[in-house]
């Protein structure tokens, strides 16, 4: 038997890239999983590619109201919830809603805004509409996606990297407050994955850097990886994924309040 036999899922941000990979591994695993997306059309056909009982959804993970109407929508529909997985983010795909800086001076406060709600303000929404279900299951577990630049430096993205270390906080805090309900409750902190956010920051490295300008933005992409990364390689969905469903699972039954790197290292050269 699978190990999430049995298990209902619910992947945010899941139409696409890493969510797209986790829903895969967890479906892969036996768990049966909705994903929840603002394209609803992509959470829909990204569902149907799973499984039959697949069910994708529309909402904006951002919306507190929204959040709890899809979330009653699949306990309804598929009579329950154990795992939550947390990944919409990473909203915005220009300079200024990226709140891109260095000097910090020049973020807008509409690019922080950006930020904060579309990755900070998803996991509030998302846990929150998440656990009275967990807890009528009698425990579960939450698994919320950061980056590791909630864990590092990162003046070039600073509104970015302050709202992925409100994740980690918001973890720990969770993790403690729902330990007596068994809702166990763990962050994931990715290092380079190729997605639409990398393809953009590749595209002003292009413009910045003399030695890329003739390089295909991809290539950029795994110029910046190979030079950082001790391990050599990127990081795939799936790598991602693996992990979530071993956190969900009963492996993981003793582990709640932490967040775990799947970076190939990087942030080791920041700690030498």
């Amino acid at each position: 038997m699978s190990k999430l036999q049995g298990k209902i899922a619910i992947v945010t941000g899941g139409a696409r890239g890493i969510g797209a990979g986790i829903a895969k591994c967890l479906t892969d695993d036996g768990a049966t999983v909705a994903i929840i997306d603002l394209d609803e059309a992509g959470a829909r056909a990204a569902a149907e590619m799973l499984s039959p009982r697949a069910i994708g959804i529309g909402a904006d993970a951002a919306d507190e109201k929204a959040m709890a109407d899809a979330v009653n929508v699949v306990v309804t529909k598929l009579g329950g919830l154990d795992i939550m997985v947390n990944n919409a983010g990473g909203a915005g795909w220009d300079i200024e809603s990226m709140g891109l800086g260095t000097p910090f001076t020049n973020v807008t406060q509409k690019g922080w805004d950006i930020q904060l709600q579309g990755n900070l303000r998803a996991s509030f929404a998302s846990c929150k509409a998440a656990i009275p279900h967990l807890q009528a299951r009698g425990g579960g577990a939450i698994i919320n996606i950061a980056s590791i630049a909630g864990l590092m430096a990162m003046p070039a993205v600073p509104a970015y990297a302050a709202a992925k270390a409100g994740i980690i906080s918001l973890t720990r805090s969770l993790a403690l407050e729902l330990g007596p309900n068994l809702i166990r409750v763990n962050a994931i902190c990715p290092g380079f994955l190729w997605t639409r956010a990398w393809e953009f920051l590749a595209g002003v490295m292009k413009q910045g850097v003399p030695e890329y300008k003739d390089m295909a933005l991809r290539d950029i992409f795994l110029d910046v990886v190979r030079r950082n990364t001790p391990l050599g390689r990127e990081q795939t969905p799936a790598d991602i994924g693996h992990l979530v469903t071993f956190l969900a699972g009963d492996g993981a039954a003793n582990i709640t309040g932490e967040e775990i790197k799947v970076d190939g290292g990087i942030t080791l050269n920041v700690m030498r």
